[in-house]
């Protein structure tokens, strides 16, 4: 990982012939966005392009060294929340210092600021703007919101990962944006599939027990209380069903408070953070999902990979996704009894779940990295300053 600015310097004649891009973001935790430069550095086209990625939070690093091996160069902006904005000064210096043609923003605060930076540049050495909205502006803080209208039109490009996100922004700015539907490595994700036995025991899981897994950060759009409170109500209908789930996050001590609360201990486990995270929902029969608003969370891609029946609730990019009958089961959001009666209804019926896991297969190939990461490249070299 790098500091602030680059020890190197690109030797000039790789740069005539790349298009250098510096993807920017909030953090690099395990989130559902960083997971998609994850696979998108894994995707990228190395001859064509050279791409390294800034980023503020230093305590938000989960995913360097896996970027790093991939040949992706990061950058700590090194400050403990985005409100320092020491960071402003030291994005400029890193621009200044190596001619990037693309900068491709992941945060809709740290993009509206990015841009006024962007902005000070020299027009000949100032690089083009993509910016990626992975969310509704609905779901952003009215201060997010306001800087988000009144900058956007600094883009070059603009992406959303749904419709519902594309919608909902300011008028102009959704006749210019484009949706994209990202994706995953979904052979990789697949792969995972050959380890459910070796997880299960881990866990103590029996084979006859319907084990139901989740993967969310402990964010308010998750809306853990949701799936905790299905989970109680699971658990006293006496059926053999367990969950797995997986998260982390600012909110970390009020959901393990209300799992205590709820005298969830025997029902669900709380795994913390797992750098495996894809490994344990292999091992899951169900997978759950109890936001109140979502972009198109990639945890959910990841299930499709690995052919996981779905149960969630119908908003964002999961409703646009799995409209038909018989894509998912999908509940009204902010309901814990109507996510428990979906939950038990797939756990409680084989041929039911069995017939799920087949749409997910099918939908897996909407996800694919690969293809997201061509059309992204394309946008790229039509934008390229």
């Amino acid at each position: 990982m790098e500091h602030l600015v680059p020890t190197r310097e690109a030797d000039t004649s790789e740069m005539s012939q790349k298009t250098n891009v510096l993807w920017l973001i909030k953090g690099l935790g395990p989130g559902g966005a960083e997971n998609l430069l994850l696979a998108a550095a894994r995707m990228r086209d190395r001859e064509q392009f050279d791409y390294e990625v800034g980023y503020l939070l230093a305590w938000k690093d989960a995913l360097v060294p896996a970027l790093e091996g991939h040949g992706v160069v990061s950058h700590c902006f090194d400050v403990r929340d985005e409100r320092d904005l020491r960071w402003l000064r030291r994005l400029r210096k890193l621009l200044r210092s190596k001619r990037f043609h693309v900068v491709h923003v992941h945060s809709p605060y740290v993009a509206a600021m990015a841009r006024l930076v962007v902005g000070t540049l020299p027009r000949r050495s100032r690089p083009a703007i993509v910016s990626t909205e992975h969310n509704a502006w609905t779901s952003f803080k009215a201060p997010t919101r306001l800087a988000n209208a009144w900058t956007a039109w600094m883009d070059s490009a603009t992406i959303a990962v749904s419709e519902e996100a594309r919608v909902s922004m300011s008028r102009r700015q959704r006749r210019r944006c484009e949706t994209l539907v990202h994706g995953i490595d979904i052979d990789q994700v697949a792969a995972f599939r050959k380890g459910r036995q070796d997880v299960r025991r881990e866990f103590g899981l029996s084979d006859s027990c319907v084990v139901v897994g989740t993967v969310a950060n402990y964010h308010p759009k998750k809306d853990w209380p949701n799936l905790l409170h299905a989970a109680r109500i699971v658990a006293d209908s006496g059926a053999d069903v367990k969950f797995l789930a997986v998260g982390q996050g600012p909110l970390q001590t009020d959901v393990e408070a209300l799992h205590r609360e709820l005298n969830l201990e025997s029902t669900v486990t709380l795994t913390g953070f797992r750098p495996d995270a894809v490994r344990v929902m292999a091992a899951c029969d169900i997978f759950v999902m109890g936001s109140k608003w979502e972009g198109l969370p990639v945890a959910l891609m990841e299930a499709t990979a690995l052919g996981l029946p779905i149960v969630a609730t119908a908003v964002g990019g999961i409703a646009e996704h799995f409209a038909k009958p018989g894509d998912a089961i999908l509940v009204p959001a902010e309901s814990a009894m109507e996510l428990a009666q979906a939950v038990l209804r797939v756990a409680q019926d084989a041929s039911l779940r069995e017939s799920l896991a087949e749409s997910s297969k099918a939908h897996a190939a909407d996800f694919d990295a690969g293809r997201a990461q061509r059309r992204i490249e394309a946008i790229y070299r039509k934008v390229a300053r």
